[in-house]
């Protein structure tokens, strides 16, 4: 089954990056649902926000938020209200990035459960505050409660997709997103659903679906948002020119758009306008010094290799750590986030064990491809083989999967295999790190000058 229209629709960070700490909430939120996009260096996957975060955008501002509040100072037995409530938290917390909004939004929860117990709005934000912590098995146990009171919910409907995709089960996903498509049709499943389709490696379908969704959107914040997961559809398969028309148009939308300011500059700079792209991420981290931004960055320095550029990519790395504290002090989990980074550009025993606690909790491909490259820096191959082969199991069209495939595999001896993930990834995708692609050149050409 296919969407179809329907007329229904934390510790201090050090002293010196403390400067930084006013920055970085103004996105911690963002990292709601991420394991599937986070993209950190050439990881290559999904940028800053989630592939499955922001359908909801621009449904809770912060006028929304005190128009709650003051109906609630009048009417504070509406346990719908409540919901509602805490609801608008989650998502201001996402758009605002205060931490300080998540036990605010467990109180109005409870508060609205205390009114009325078991009621359906109450369940299904409860999942939804769980997916936005990264308690995803929770948020899959407090959906599953929705949807027996309410089948129709919705947030409910969509955040058991989020949950599913995030523990890595992706056949009950798709299942998951067939049924929501045929109770509740509209931007919100449709967007899950071609995520589900390109977790799959079927690209072509969830292009189509990213479309018709793209068809039905009026408001800004959800043009904006499809038409920058147009943007990463099209740079994943290295169509330069198309992503950078899509993240136009999401910015046409709206210029303040974070993920597709981004994404241009990533696509800016696969595209050999480096200079450009450097300017872009440098106004990116100004607003949001998150991970995947903040490595970008310090890679291209590193690639630029002008005079104080090494320094300057190195407080770009340092920056993440910085932002790490924080997340975790805001109850986020950040393991996956934490794995990837330092793996090439931190504590490599550290982003092992990161990336191991990561695999306890959810195996999806992303902590598959994790694992094996924190296996690999930490010169453990053999044990890095069979996660870095489950990261590509799906069909998942991503190149930064196969380099690190293809590398973990020369590492291993098994050149020919090498070659082939190698020569994958840059052929779907040859800019899809500065620094990574240049590995994987290198190492193709070892590997070939050896043959």
């Amino acid at each position: 089954m296919t969407p179809r229209t329907h007329d229904t629709e934390a510790a201090e960070p050090p002293k010196r990056w403390r400067a930084a700490r006013a920055a970085v909430p103004a996105l911690l939120l963002a990292v709601a649902f991420t394991a599937g996009s986070v993209a950190l260096g050439n990881t290559g996957g999904r940028q800053g926000a989630a592939a499955t975060a922001t359908p909801w955008a621009g449904r809770a501002d912060a006028a929304s938020v005190s128009s709650l509040q003051a109906h609630l100072r009048t009417q504070p037995r509406d346990f719908s209200g409540w919901a509602a409530l805490a609801l608008a938290y989650v998502e201001r917390a996402r758009t605002d990035g205060d931490p300080s909004r998540y036990p605010e939004a467990e109180r109005a929860l409870e508060r609205s459960l205390d009114l009325a117990p078991g009621n359906d709005q109450a369940l299904a934000g409860r999942a939804a505050l769980a997916a936005a912590r990264h308690d995803f098995t929770g948020a899959l146990a407090d959906a599953d409660r929705a949807l027996k009171r309410n089948p129709y919910s919705e947030r409910a409907l969509c955040t058991r997709v989020d949950a599913l995709v995030e523990l890595g089960r992706y056949a009950e996903a798709a299942r998951a997103a067939d049924t929501a498509d045929d109770r509740r049709p509209g931007i919100p499943v449709f967007t899950r659903y071609a995520y589900v389709r390109e977790l799959r490696g079927d690209v072509a379908d969830a292009r189509r679906v990213l479309k018709q969704a793209l068809a039905g959107a009026t408001a800004p914040g959800d043009i904006a948002y499809i038409s920058a997961q147009l943007g990463q559809l099209a740079w994943n398969e290295g169509e330069y020119g198309l992503a950078l028309r899509h993240y136009g148009q999401a910015l046409a939308a709206d210029e303040d758009y974070l993920p597709a300011l981004e994404g241009r500059a990533r696509a800016q700079a696969a595209s050999g306008q480096r200079a450009t792209a450097i300017r872009g991420l440098e106004q990116v981290v100004a607003r949001a010094p998150l991970p995947g931004p903040l490595v970008a960055l310090g890679e291209l320095y590193e690639a630029r290799g002008g005079r104080g550029d090494r320094a300057r990519a190195r407080d770009q790395y340092a920056l993440v750590d910085a932002w790490t504290a924080l997340a975790r002090a805001g109850g986020v989990d950040v393991d996956l986030d934490t794995a990837l980074a330092a793996a090439d550009h931190g504590d490599r025993a550290a982003a092992l064990r990161a990336a191991r606690a990561e695999w306890s909790r959810r195996r999806t491909v992303h902590t598959a491809d994790a694992l094996a490259w924190a296996l690999h820096v930490n010169g453990r191959d053999a044990e890095a083989l069979p996660y870095a082969r489950r990261a590509t199991a799906t069909g998942y069209r991503n190149a930064g999967f196969h380099f690190h495939r293809g590398v973990v595999e020369l590492a291993a001896g098994q050149e020919r295999a090498a070659r082939t993930h190698l020569k994958k990834a840059l052929e779907l995708n040859p800019g899809f790190s500065p620094l990574g692609a240049r590995q994987a050149r290198a190492a193709l050409e070892t590997s070939e000058a050896a043959k």
